[in-house]
C-alpha cells in the first residue's frame, strides 16, 4: 500500500472512531456533562502529554503557551471547551441527530468565516452550497417549529476553532496539548467540587464501569486526532474533504438506528439539501485543486529548458 492509501486508511479510522464516539458519550449519560467534560480535558492532557514526552516535544506545548501565539491558544481553548461540552450534552440528552447535522454544516460555516474574517471571495459553487445549507436550516425550522439550535451552535463554535487552528503555527498534537493545559485548572476545580459534594456528580470511583470508562475519553479524543493529522499529510485535499463526512454520517446512523431519535420527513428534506450543498462544496474544492495542479504543471513545463 502506498502512502496515499495508508493516509486514507488512517483518516477513515479516525472518522469512524469520531462517528461512533456518540455510543461512548451515551453510555456515560449517568455522569453529568460537565464532569465528563472535565475528565475529557484531564485524560486528553494525559494522552497527549505522554505522547509528546516520549518524543521529547512536551516543551513545544509549553513554549506555545508563552509565545506570541498564546492569545490564539487561549481563544481556541475557550471555544473547544464550549464545543466539547455542548456535544457531550447533546448526545446525553437526545440531540444526536442535531449534533450530526452541526458537523455537516460546519464546513459551510467555515467558508462564510473565510469571507468575513479573511476577506476571501465565494466562488459560484461555494455560494450555491451556502445558500442551499441556509435553505435546509429554514426548512427544518419551518417544519419542526423551532430552529436546530444545537446543530447551529456546534457548527458556529467548531468553525472558528478550525479557523484559529489553521492560522496557528503548531502541529495538532502540540496545540491541543497547550489548550487542555489551560483548561486543566478549571477541570480539576470542577472535579474537586463534584467529589466534595458541592455539585452533583463525583462518580469516578463509584463503580468499576464508570471508573474505567471515564479515562477512555482521552483516548477517544487524542487517538483519532493523531490518525487524522497523519493521514491528512498523505492525501489530496479533495479526498480529505470527502472522507471526513464519514464522521457525521455515522453519528446520524447511530442516532436514528441505535438511539431511536426521531427522524421526520422534515429531517429527510433538510439532510438531503445539506448533502446536496456538501456535494457542491466538495465538487468546487476538487475543481480548484485540479486547477491548481494544472497551473503548477504548466509552470513547471514552461520553465523546462529544451
Amino acid at each position: 500500500m502506498g502512502e496515499a492509501g495508508k493516509g486514507i486508511v488512517a483518516i477513515v479510522a479516525a472518522c469512524t472512531i469520531w462517528g461512533l464516539a456518540t455510543l461512548y458519550y451515551k453510555a456515560m449519560a449517568h455522569v453529568p456533562p460537565l464532569e465528563v467534560l472535565a475528565h475529557r480535558t484531564l485524560w486528553t492532557l494525559v494522552f497527549f502529554g505522554v505522547a509528546l514526552a516520549l518524543r521529547g516535544r512536551i516543551g513545544e506545548a509549553v513554549a506555545l503557551l508563552r509565545g506570541a501565539q498564546r492569545g490564539r491558544v487561549r481563544l481556541a481553548a475557550g471555544i473547544v471547551a464550549v464545543n466539547w461540552g455542548l456535544f457531550i450534552w447533546a448526545i446525553q440528552t437526545g440531540h444526536a441527530v442535531q449534533a450530526s447535522l452541526g458537523y455537516y454544516i460546519f464546513p459551510l460555516v467555515s467558508v462564510c468565516l473565510g469571507v468575513l474574517v479573511l476577506g476571501e471571495r465565494l466562488s459560484r459553487g461555494q455560494g450555491a452550497a451556502v445558500a442551499l445549507a441556509c435553505g435546509a436550516v429554514g426548512v427544518l425550522t419551518a417544519g419542526l417549529g423551532v430552529a436546530p439550535w444545537v446543530a447551529l451552535a456546534l457548527a458556529v463554535t467548531f468553525a472558528p476553532y478550525m479557523l484559529i487552528k489553521k492560522q496557528m503555527r503548531a502541529g495538532a498534537a502540540v496545540s491541543v496539548t497547550a489548550e487542555v493545559m489551560l483548561l486543566l485548572p478549571l477541570a480539576l476545580v470542577w472535579l474537586a467540587l463534584a467529589h466534595g459534594g458541592v455539585v452533583a456528580g463525583g462518580l469516578f470511583g463509584a463503580d468499576a464501569f464508570t471508573t474505567w470508562m471515564l479515562p477512555l475519553s482521552g483516548l477517544i479524543t487524542g487517538g483519532p486526532l493523531i490518525l487524522f493529522s497523519w493521514g491528512a499529510q498523505r492525501v489530496r485535499l479533495s479526498t480529505l474533504g470527502l472522507v471526513q463526512y464519514l464522521n457525521p454520517t455515522l453519528q446520524a446512523v447511530v442516532a436514528v438506528l441505535v438511539f431511536r431519535e426521531p427522524f421526520t420527513g422534515w429531517h429527510a428534506v433538510a439532510f438531503g439539501m445539506i448533502w446536496g450543498a456538501l456535494a457542491l462544496y466538495s465538487l468546487e474544492g476538487w475543481r480548484q485543486e485540479r486547477a491548481a495542479r494544472n497551473l503548477a504543471t504548466s509552470e513547471g513545463t514552461s520553465g523546462t529548458v529544451l
